[in-house]
């Protein structure tokens, strides 16, 4: 990982296309050892998680190119390298897992579900009403609270939505447009030997409630 974060600093410091040609050897050595990370923890995932048997790991990871047409910021790479892996590979629209990793101690893991389509965010959001002590229990089972502590909400919705209560119990939980829960790395931890076991557990644990967002989309 050392590899990995020393390009990325680099690369933070030096965001354009000359400097990244020059070093084009850096950025594919860092590459190769991302890539082989991925594969090798994608061997324990599918162990914890069934549903991503059969899968390209190398699939699962994203370009370090920005796509810059719509955006004010004309800085050419990505300053991380990310991957995400769900039953429909790294694309939106199932629950999964994904694995960030920035220097600056910006790294983290999160699981759940990012922005599901209208049809199955109304899916979620009626599992919840029905069945929010199933995933209360989840979320606050010790194990899973060492490690996450509430979703995330940043494009929440400011009202309740519509056909349900203003006072419902579940306000906040229904009021979310994704439901995913992260874990922060900082970079000792990610340069630590142990780190893999630690993403591995982080999955791990965060599995119950994959298992609870499929069981509401199916």
């Amino acid at each position: 990982m050392d590899t990995i974060l020393s390009f990325l600093r680099r690369l933070a410091r030096n965001n354009n296309r000359d400097w990244f040609e020059k070093n084009k050897d850096k950025y594919l050595e860092a590459k190769e050892t991302f890539e082989h990370f991925v594969t090798v923890l994608y061997e324990d995932l599918v162990k914890i998680d069934g549903s991503l048997t059969g899968l390209d790991p190398k699939k699962f990871i994203f370009r370090i190119y920005r796509d810059v047409r719509f955006s004010k910021d004309k800085k050419p790479y990505k300053t991380n390298f990310a991957a995400a892996f769900s039953a429909t590979g790294k694309g939106l629209g199932s629950p999964g897992y994904y694995f960030h990793l920035e220097p600056g101690d910006k790294s983290f893991v999160a699981g759940g579900l990012f922005r599901p389509a209208p049809d199955n965010l109304a899916k979620v959001r009626q599992e919840i009403d029905y069945n929010a002590e199933i995933l209360r229990g989840i979320i606050n089972d010790k194990k899973f609270r060492r490690l996450f502590q509430g979703f995330w909400d940043g494009d929440k919705l400011k009202t309740i939505p519509r056909g349900y209560a203003a006072d419902h119990p579940e306000v906040a939980m229904l009021k979310l447009r994704s439901f995913i829960m992260t874990h922060a790395f900082t970079d000792k931890s990610v340069t630590n030997r142990k780190f893999k076991n630690s993403l591995v557990n982080a999955f791990q644990t965060v599995r119950p409630l994959n298992l609870f967002l499929t069981e509401a989309l199916s």
